[in-house]
This record gives structure tokens, C-alpha cells and sequence, in this order.
């Protein structure tokens, strides 16, 4: 990084939210409780300053003395969606089934707000408390593992991408109103996807179409289960196979 690039963050860490005593019942938690609102309700696309100031009974000029920009907003409300997450106590014994668990709790809240996972895509890296929460549960959880500091480092940011992923999928899948399609009406989704697959000429396609069933199984959480289980075990064998080293020393030859 150039010596004189300095990271801009979305949100101010420390800084005092700015006092207006005009307007006393209107405060910085108060816009974003109101926001994650419409966003449960409506959907991220549904999200303006203006949208926030018509449920608040004021202007939209007089929100930016407590939040800066939509940007910031969406930044706001992804970090008090991570408010809620149940932070386990790291047990040497159980560690991976406390990341799996957390991942798990952490990816259900997510999808639970509609489709915010969309704006969790291009969050990038996690500068506000309740995210760093979150983070520093997984790395402490890896480290509890006797997993060496890279492969935490490279874990960690992979297991994240899977988890939001993951999110925004299942959020595609739902209605306007959020509402997880039933049973019902996921089969008749897999069905036409199978039709269609069917249709396809199996001389161009012969691998794909053996693997119809396959492709298509849906047993509830399995295919998230078994992805979290492939990165852990991947993550255990770079820590017995040295990967963690070569990485280690990769990046100090890039210095």
C-alpha cells in the first residue's frame, strides 16, 4: 500500500455521534432501528434517506446530523443486524463445532433480514462492532483449534464468503415479503430445473445430465453443512501440510 493511502471506513469508530438539541428524539439508533425495519419489511432496494425520514416524520436533510450518507446507513444496518449473534465461549474440545454452530446462527440471522446478505457482498472488510464481534468470536474459535495464525487469517476470510454467499442464495429464493418458499413450492422449483436440465442434449452434456439427482438433492441444511465441513477439513490439512508456512513465507516475499 502507498505510504500516504489511508483506508476511508464507512463509519466513524470512536467519533461522538453530533448532538442536535433541536430534535432530541431523533438519534443516530433510532434512524437505524428504523432502517433494518424497512429492509425486514421491504426489501434493501426499499432503502433511502428519504424512506427513513417519511417513517420518522421528518426531513431528509435531518438525519445527515447523525448519519453521514445512505452508505454509511447500509453500513449501520448491517452491523445492527450482527447484534443479536450469541458469542460462544471457545472450548478446546468442541471448536469445531462451535465455528460450524456459529457460522450457522450467523448465516439464519442474516437470511432472517430479508435481503441484506446483498449488501454484506460488498461490505468487504468489517469495521464496526458488531461485525469485529464476529470476527474476533471465529478467529478466537480457529485459534482454539491449534490452527497456526495464516490459516486462521485466510480461514477466517473464507468462511465469511461462504456464509454471505450462502445468505444472499437463499434470500433470492424468497418472496417480497421474505417468507421462505414452503416445501411445496420448493419442489416445483427443483422439478422444473430438472425438466430442464432433461431437455438439454445429453451427447453435449453427458457428465451433467448423469448428475441430475445429485445436483438437485435438497435436505435441508446439508449442502451448507457440507461446504462449512469441506473449508474446516481444507483449513486442517494446510495446517498439517505446511501450507500455512508457504503462505506465510508468499507474503514476505511480496513485502
Amino acid at each position: 500500500m502507498n505510504a500516504t493511502a489511508r483506508p476511508t471506513w464507512p463509519s466513524p469508530w470512536a467519533a461522538p455521534e453530533p448532538r442536535n438539541p433541536k430534535r432530541r428524539t431523533l438519534s443516530r439508533e433510532l434512524i437505524v432501528e428504523t432502517a433494518l425495519a424497512i429492509v425486514d419489511a421491504e426489501g434493501l432496494d426499499a432503502l433511502s434517506m428519504r424512506r427513513v425520514s417519511q417513517e420518522l416524520n421528518t426531513g431528509p436533510a435531518s438525519l445527515y446530523a447523525h448519519v453521514g450518507s445512505k452508505d454509511q446507513l447500509v453500513e449501520l444496518v448491517l452491523d445492527l443486524a450482527h447484534a443479536d449473534l450469541v458469542h460462544p465461549v471457545a472450548d478446546p474440545g468442541q471448536w469445531r463445532e462451535q465455528v460450524k454452530e456459529f457460522l450457522s446462527q450467523a448465516r439464519d440471522n442474516l437470511i432472517s433480514h430479508n435481503d441484506l446478505a446483498r449488501a454484506a457482498l460488498v461490505s468487504n472488510i468489517p469495521t464496526l462492532p458488531h461485525q469485529l464481534d464476529a470476527a474476533e468470536t471465529l478467529i478466537v474459535l480457529l485459534r482454539t483449534g491449534g490452527l497456526p495464525e495464516q490459516v486462521v487469517a485466510y480461514g477466517v476470510d473464507l468462511l465469511a464468503l461462504y456464509l454471505v454467499a450462502s445468505a444472499h442464495e437463499v434470500s433470492q429464493r424468497r418472496g417480497h415479503d421474505n417468507a421462505p418458499a414452503d416445501q411445496e413450492q420448493t419442489e416445483a422449483y427443483l422439478d422444473g430445473v430438472r425438466s430442464y436440465f432433461g431437455s438439454l442434449p445429453p451427447e453435449r452434456y453427458p457428465a451433467l445430465l448423469s448428475m441430475v439427482g445429485p445436483l438437485t438433492r435438497n435436505v435441508g441444511d446439508e449442502r451448507w453443512e457440507f461446504g462449512v465441513d469441506v473449508i474446516l477439513a481444507g483449513l486442517e490439512q494446510a495446517a498439517r501440510s505446511g501450507g500455512a508456512a508457504q503462505a506465510e513465507r508468499r507474503s514476505s516475499e511480496a513485502r
